[in-house]
């Protein structure tokens, strides 16, 4: 009889645990940027709360929590309301299928990486809910365009997963890390093809420069979240950062190996390799300029999406021919 409650504790304290490193990693991912942005633009970021400015973000979550929570007159009411939680709720979920070592993984299920790549792909419901319950055009818009956006290049990192799972021959992430344990998949020329398509296409996904159409300050004030404040307007902002950590992890499972490393704990090679990549991302979102939603758009149908398609197909026939 004391099994069940046993397992029920275990949940809800892996529960508590994602919703921890959720926050504090979106915290610190926050001052990481405003670091890396400010040492590429020659100035020196927050550095005035705490050392360095590391307890910045602190004082702006209560900043967050004192605001006003204002609702706009003519918004539908119920569908402005949800809208933040069908952006970060399936963020946190796509936390229970994360290797982050051999042990520390909630759910390693047998679809894992399909099922990070369903949860996630339900917060363009949540943009798009922003966007149409604010009842305000720039709103709408920018809900428009991230829903396109998302989905246009939701086809083409499909694929070149697709790769990996080629490769690997199962859908699990752990399963997909032991299968690297002679060789990273991206040292692999058609591997190395697929994670460039999915590098850009993820960083499409998550709405960051040069693909942050749906938020451009010049035409749409601030896209699909301009009428949020207060406690709702962060959970948009913690989902985007954590979104962030979850390609950026998905990113080192499937073709830098994940934790697999020599010597050191194998969940400091994961987080090494994780947060090389986010400061890679981020390296870009602060030197490449915005892209036109016309060009962006064309470069998913007409660029991506055949080249991952064409990458499925030959890697299809090498595996052929090695069997």
């Amino acid at each position: 009889m004391n099994i069940p409650w046993l397992a029920l504790l275990s949940l809800l304290l892996k529960g508590v645990a994602i919703l921890a490193f959720f926050a504090v990693n979106a915290m610190f991912l926050i001052w990481l940027e405003r670091k890396i942005s400010a040492k590429i633009q020659n100035r020196l970021g927050p550095m005035v709360v705490g050392p360095h400015g590391a307890l910045q973000l602190i004082a702006d979550t209560v900043k967050l929590l004192l605001k006003e929570n204002i609702v706009p007159a003519e918004a539908d009411r119920l569908i402005w309301w949800l809208a933040p939680f069908f952006v970060a709720v399936p963020t946190v979920a796509a936390f229970l299928c994360i290797p982050f070592s051999q042990e520390w993984i909630v759910a390693d299920l047998n679809v894992g990486i399909l099922f990070i790549c369903s949860i996630t792909s339900l917060c363009v419901l949540g943009v798009f809910m922003a966007g149409w319950g604010s009842n305000n055009k720039y709103s709408l818009l920018g809900g428009m365009r991230s829903a396109a956006q998302i989905v246009s290049y939701e086809v083409p990192l499909l694929l070149s997963v697709l790769v990996v799972i080629m490769e690997a021959g199962t859908l699990s992430m752990q399963g997909i890390v032991h299968a690297q344990e002679l060789g990273w998949f991206c040292l692999k020329p058609n591997v190395l093809l697929a994670f460039l398509i999915y590098m850009i296409s993820a960083t499409a996904e998550v709405n960051r420069v040069p693909f942050d159409i749906p938020e451009a300050e010049s035409e749409l004030v601030s896209g699909y979240h301009t009428e949020y404040s207060g406690m709702k307007f962060s959970m948009f902002f913690l989902a985007e950062y954590a979104n962030l950590f979850i390609i950026s992890a998905v990113a080192a499972t499937l073709f830098l190996g994940g934790w697999l490393g020599p010597l050191r704990p194998s969940v400091f090679w994961f987080l090494i390799k994780v947060y090389g990549i986010i400061s890679f991302l981020m390296w870009i979102r602060w030197t490449l300029p915005r892209v036109r939603m016309d060009q962006m758009m064309s470069f998913a149908w007409k660029v991506l999406t055949p080249l991952a398609l064409i990458n499925v197909l030959v890697t299809g026939w090498l595996l052929a021919g090695k069997g």
